[in-house]
């Protein structure tokens, strides 16, 4: 898969704010990812963004 910084992508689970669409905000052996509707940052695993992805919006 090729994933750019800036991209919103939708993942397999939401947040737990509602949300269920994700920003890309760095690319490497880890994402960044930014929950589009509160904010809320955090550093997860490439192995798993291409296990749980769904589609890119």
């Amino acid at each position: 898969m090729d994933f750019e910084v800036g991209q919103v992508i939708k993942l397999k689970k939401g947040h737990p704010c509602g949300g269920n669409s994700w920003e890309i905000l760095r690319v490497g052996m880890d994402f960044k990812l930014k929950c589009t509707t509160c904010g809320h940052m955090f550093m997860v695993t490439r192995k798993l963004v291409e296990k749980n992805f769904r589609e890119l919006l």
